[in-house]
C-alpha cells in the first residue's frame, strides 16, 4: 500500500509576500509611533500653552489698570500685592478670571499634585494651581523679569512648599523630575531624559529652561532677593 500524501502542499513566501509584508509593518509602525511619543509632546505643549495664557492674561490686566499687574496694585485699589506677599497665589488668579477664561489653563496636565478646577470661585485652592508668581515682574519694565512658571522647584534637595519664597542670586534651584523630562527631544533641544521646566517672563514669552542653567535666569533679574509665591 503506498502512503498517501495530503492535497494540500506547503509552500515558501515569495519576494513580493515578503515585501508587501513589511512594507504593512512599516505603513503600521510610522502611524502608530507618532501617537504614542505625541501623548508626551501634547502635554508638554499645553503646558507652555498655558503659561503662554498666562502671560497674555496679565497683559491685558494691566492694560485695563494703569499698565500694572496685579501684585504690583494694592488691594483697596482692586490689585493682590498685600495678599501675594504672603505668598497667596489664588487672590492673583481670581483677580484675573476675566482675562484667564477658565481655570482650566492653571493646572499642568503632567501635575499629579495639582488638578483643575471648575471655577473661580471660592472651589478654587491652590491645589489647583501648577504655576507660582514671581512679585517683582513689572509690566513694560525689564521683560525678561519672571513672572511666572512651573512650582516644582527645590531648594537645598528641599521640595518648596506652598507660600512665600525669597530666593538670593546664588540660590541652588532646581526643577524636580515629578513633571517634565525630555524623553525625545527635537532636534537641537535638551538632551534626552533631561528634566526642565517652564518660565514664563515679564513680556509674555515662555521659555523650557534645564536645571543647568535655571539659576542664571534668577541671576540676571539684578535682584537682590527674587520673590515667589508658590501654590
Amino acid at each position: 500500500m503506498k502512503p498517501s500524501r495530503s492535497n494540500q502542499s506547503c509552500r515558501a513566501f515569495t519576494l513580493v509576500e515578503v515585501a508587501v509584508v513589511v512594507a504593512v509593518v512599516t505603513v503600521l509602525v510610522v502611524i502608530i509611533l507618532p501617537k504614542l511619543a505625541g501623548s508626551k509632546s501634547g502635554r508638554r505643549a499645553t503646558c507652555v500653552n498655558n503659561l503662554k495664557e498666562i502671560g497674555m492674561s496679565y497683559r491685558l490686566w494691566a492694560g485695563d489698570n494703569n499698565e500694572r499687574f496685579p501684585m504690583e496694585i494694592s488691594v483697596t485699589n482692586g490689585g493682590t500685592m498685600e495678599l501675594v506677599a504672603t505668598g497667596n497665589v489664588v487672590a492673583t488668579f481670581q483677580t484675573m478670571s476675566n482675562q484667564l477664561s477658565t481655570p482650566k489653563i492653571l493646572a499642568c496636565q503632567q501635575d499629579k499634585e495639582h488638578f483643575a478646577a471648575r471655577n473661580f470661585g471660592a472651589g478654587l485652592t491652590s491645589k489647583n494651581i501648577s504655576y507660582f508668581i514671581g512679585l517683582d515682574a513689572k509690566n513694560n519694565q525689564q521683560p525678561q523679569m519672571i513672572m511666572s512658571g512651573d512650582d516644582n522647584l527645590t531648594f537645598g534637595n528641599v521640595p518648596m512648599k506652598s507660600g512665600l519664597l525669597l530666593l538670593s542670586p546664588k540660590a541652588n534651584v532646581v526643577w524636580t523630575s515629578s513633571r517634565h523630562t525630555f524623553d525625545h527631544p527635537p532636534i537641537g533641544t535638551l538632551k534626552r531624559h533631561q528634566i526642565y521646566g517652564n518660565l514664563c517672563f515679564g513680556d509674555g514669552s515662555v521659555q523650557m529652561i534645564n536645571n543647568s542653567s535655571l539659576n542664571n535666569y534668577f541671576q540676571q533679574t539684578g535682584l537682590a532677593t527674587n520673590r515667589l509665591a508658590i501654590p
